[in-house]
C-alpha cells in the first residue's frame, strides 16, 4: 500500500501528493483516515505526506469558503486602478492601504492601461458608491478608477489544475 511513487521532476511531488492535493482542495475537512483510504495510503505515511507538503509552503492554510450571498454581499465588482507614477514608493504606499479594505478580495499588479485589478464585494450599488467614495478614490497615488459590474458569476473555481 505504500510502495513508493515516481516523482515528477518539474514539480518535486509524485501521484499520491497530487492526489492528496486534490483531495484537500475539494475538502479541507476530510479526516486522514478518509484522506488515506481515498489515496490509497496507510493513515501514518498519508499524515507525514500532508506535514511535509505544509512544510514546503504547498498548503497554504485551510479555509472555510462562505457564500457571499447569503451574507449580504450579493454584489462583485471588477475595478481597475492607474496610479499617477509607478514608483516603487507609490506602489508600496497603494498595496500597503489596499490591504486595509475589507471589501477587496483580490487585488493584482498588471501589465497594461491600468496598473492594478481589485475584485471587491458589495452588498449593492449604494454600497459600491460608499466604498468607491471613501476609499478607493482616496486610495494613495490613484489617477483614475475604472470599474466593471459582475452580472452574475459564470464559474468560480478555488481548485488549482494538478495535471
Amino acid at each position: 500500500m505504500d510502495t513508493p511513487s515516481k516523482q515528477d521532476s518539474a514539480t518535486g511531488f509524485d501521484r499520491y501528493d497530487r492526489q492528496i492535493l486534490d483531495a484537500l482542495q475539494r475538502d479541507g475537512r476530510i479526516s486522514n483516515v478518509d484522506l488515506a483510504q481515498r489515496v490509497n495510503l496507510s493513515e501514518s505515511a498519508c499524515l507525514r505526506r500532508v506535514r511535509a507538503l505544509e512544510q514546503a509552503g504547498l498548503i497554504e492554510r485551510y479555509v472555510a469558503l462562505l457564500d457571499q450571498k447569503h451574507l449580504g454581499l450579493s454584489g462583485t465588482v471588477f475595478v481597475h486602478i492607474a496610479l499617477r507614477r509607478e514608483e516603487q514608493s507609490e506602489l508600496a504606499a497603494f498595496e500597503a492601504a489596499i490591504q486595509r479594505i475589507p471589501e477587496v478580495m483580490e487585488c493584482y499588479l498588471m501589465t497594461g492601461e491600468f496598473d492594478y485589478l481589485l475584485r471587491v464585494v458589495v452588498a449593492d450599488m449604494a454600497d459600491f458608491e460608499r466604498l468607491h467614495k471613501e476609499a478607493l478614490t482616496r486610495l494613495p497615488g490613484v489617477a483614475r478608477v475604472n470599474s466593471s459590474v459582475a452580472i452574475r458569476t459564470v464559474q468560480k473555481k478555488t481548485e488549482l489544475p494538478l495535471q
